[in-house]
């Protein structure tokens, strides 16, 4: 499910978002667009979910956020589901100023409302771009993970 749904949140940044061309009018015409594509529509519903779910927790006060040195421990349930990478890529952004520490909260529990058993570093790039997309003042932050969702080479170096 999980690549489907994050598969339908590409095509929708990389179709109407990030091009020339605006999305339809209505919902549905752009469900209908989609299906055309192929994708299910169980599928489709999912991802208008999540991303209405986006929409709403943005509109939110934010959660309180700890000190700026404090650690993050991850929960069991996410270190199950983001690996070493995943994590590692979660607190490279967070120290590279890419996202904040309520951005990073976003960005966990966006990727979590995804119920994929696993997490990989690209969707969780895709994730932080919509979250940082849908932030108010993060237009900087954006074309940063901008840049690193389509660049090829490693994020950090060792």
């Amino acid at each position: 499910m999980n690549e489907n749904v994050v598969d339908i949140l590409i095509y929708l940044y990389e179709n109407y978002m990030d091009g020339d061309q605006p999305p339809p009018d209505d919902q549905h015409a752009l469900r209908d667009d989609l299906a055309e594509v192929g994708f299910s529509q169980n599928e489709i519903d999912k991802a208008f979910s999540w991303l209405d779910e986006l929409a709403k927790q943005i509109g939110q006060p934010p959660a309180p956020v700890h000190q700026a040195n404090a650690t993050r421990i991850f929960t069991e349930e996410e270190n199950n589901r983001f690996d070493v990478d995943t994590r590692g890529l979660l607190i490279f952004l967070e120290q590279n100023e890419i996202i904040n520490a309520t951005g990073r909260e976003l960005v966990i529990e966006r990727a979590l409302a995804l119920e994929s058993l696993y997490i990989n570093v690209d969707d969780l790039k895709w994730i932080v771009l919509l979250v940082l997309m849908n932030q108010p003042g993060q237009e900087s932050a954006f074309v940063r993970m901008e840049n690193l969702v389509y660049n090829e080479m490693p994020l950090y170096l060792h």
